[in-house]
């Protein structure tokens, strides 16, 4: 299928040749897909001959002709038309044809120039340089009269197509940021990340929100939320329904237009069914913020099919993708900061669906949660390391009080990033994991194996190293050795 725009439309073409790398389709894809697409609303025309110019130019036409409509034009063709041996056939689907096929093509379709050589006069026909060169010249005319009339309006446009964020963004965020460092609160971080959606939703107008039929449960809609309808566009809000991957990708391509701030939410096991869109995000580099909620085993009786264990360490393993899991409603304010911040590719915000408890933090302290790691409660000369991440830094230190009350000398670090821990610098990381300090533990409701990079093989880890089970989420805690004893236990085992 390809797609290219007419008039402000789309025109999309299907290449029926009907043969897949398997072979021919037919005995297996009995689809009707010019039927399927007119369920849709398309407009459909069916029976073209692919390899007729005129016949699909006709088709184009006819569709930019068909109203507001998107249109699908069915081209029957023949794979490897030309190749008298190969065409029609699965031989020429992902294979080259060879010097001699080649050579046997060229002469059936009477082509005697030489390899990579474009005949002028072929050439003329596509070369739309000049064209397109009126055109730009044309917009910039306009956009610049329009400049002179509206010069506020204007500049604006340029700021959202520029990605820029308002002048005084980095103030009044900062801002919102230690007001609540002042001011404790214990909400779930999906609340927290509500709260800071009100906070920065009115400086940011090119916010883009949405839900894949989950908004009441992920929290996505703020206060100057606005639904975008079919027959009001005039909105900033997307009711996506259960639509995980196309929420994905729709943002995907909103965030490579420009000039809006795309973000969407699903439930973080709901990750799977968006994961190729996420992975194309973090391979085109598009600035998408993907929300995930209810983040661990902690959803209790949900059971195993909605508790994520391996999703957290997926979405850390794939390149380019910044992910955050913080810890209250602090470190949650300023991962949604850092995400609409980042330019050069997508940001996952995982938050839990149960009330964490608010850390205190020195000034320090605060300005190093954007390096995705950083110490959060330390003795001088510490004896042994515990890192956590969101729900489980409160165990974390309350297992560090009980050794401490043991005479253990202790570093609580929070990695609310991971991500960005690891850009970080040598001496950065040294500071905050000290190579001489060996006795190190590791506390996350995800899968296990994740952490050992960070607490060595000889460190201890407490994680999952199966899927969750059905039961109120403090007996999950329990079970799964998600427990300040627990914690206690594996820190003591390695003096």
């Amino acid at each position: 299928m390809a797609g290219t725009l007419g008039l402000g439309k789309l025109i999309a073409f299907w290449d029926d040749n009907g043969i897949s790398i398997d072979g021919e389709v037919e005995g297996w894809f009995s689809d009707d897909t010019p039927a399927r697409f007119e369920a849709y609303g398309w407009h459909v025309v069916r029976g073209v001959d692919g390899h007729d110019s005129e016949a699909i130019r006709a088709a184009i036409e006819e569709g930019r002709a068909n109203g507001d409509k998107p249109t699908l034009i069915c081209c029957k063709t023949v794979i490897g038309y030309g190749s008298p041996n190969k065409s029609g056939s699965h031989d020429c689907h992902g294979a080259p044809l060879g010097d001699e096929e080649i050579k046997a093509a060229r002469e059936f379709l009477g082509w005697s120039h030489e390899p990579f050589v474009i005949p002028q006069d072929v050439y003329s026909q596509w070369d739309a340089k000049e064209a397109g060169q009126q055109k730009e010249q044309s917009w910039k005319d306009k956009f610049a009269a329009y400049k002179a009339e509206f010069p506020e309006l204007a500049a604006e446009f340029e700021r959202r197509q520029n990605s820029e964020l308002p002048a005084d963004w980095a103030e009044k965020s900062q801002a919102y940021i230690e007001q609540l460092q002042a001011n404790p609160d214990n909400p779930a971080t999906r609340k927290a990340s509500q709260n800071a959606l009100n906070a920065f939703g009115p400086m940011l107008p090119e916010f883009m929100g949405g839900s894949a039929d989950l908004a009441g449960s992920n929290l996505t809609l703020w206060s100057g939320s606005k639904g975008l309808t079919s027959d009001d566009a005039n909105g900033n809000y997307i009711f996506y329904g259960v639509r995980e991957f196309g929420m994905s990708a729709i943002m995907n391509g909103i965030a490579l237009h420009k000039g809006f701030i795309p973000y969407g939410a699903t439930f973080l096991m709901f990750m799977e069914y968006a994961r190729n869109a996420v992975r194309m995000a973090a391979l085109m580099k598009t600035p998408s913020i993907f929300v995930y909620t209810h983040d661990s085993i902690g959803l209790g009786e949900d059971g195993p099919t909605h508790q994520p264990v391996e999703q957290m360490a997926s979405l850390r393993y794939t390149p380019n993708l910044v992910n955050w899991r913080p810890c209250d409603q602090v470190e949650s304010a300023i991962a949604w900061q850092q995400a609409i911040e980042r330019k050069d590719g997508p940001t996952s915000l995982v938050f839990t669906r149960q009330g964490l408890a608010q850390q205190a933090r020195t000034a320090e302290q605060l300005a190093n949660v954007k390096k995705g790691g950083y110490v959060l409660s330390c003795d001088g000369n510490p004896e042994v390391i515990l890192i956590a991440t969101g729900s489980e830094v409160q165990l974390t230190m309350d297992a560090a009080a009980e050794l401490r009350a043991q005479g253990k000398q202790v570093r609580v670090v929070s990695m609310p990033s991971t991500d960005l821990f690891d850009e970080q610098d040598a001496a950065y990381k040294e500071s905050v994991l000290p190579a001489a300090v060996t006795r190190r533990v590791a506390v996350e409701a995800g899968i296990a194996d994740f952490w050992y990079k960070y607490v060595g093989l000889n460190g201890k880890v407490i994680g999952m190293t199966t899927f969750g089970e059905s039961a109120p989420a403090d007996e999950l805690f329990k079970l799964f050795g998600f427990t300040v004893d627990n914690v206690v236990a594996a820190a003591n085992s390695q003096f």
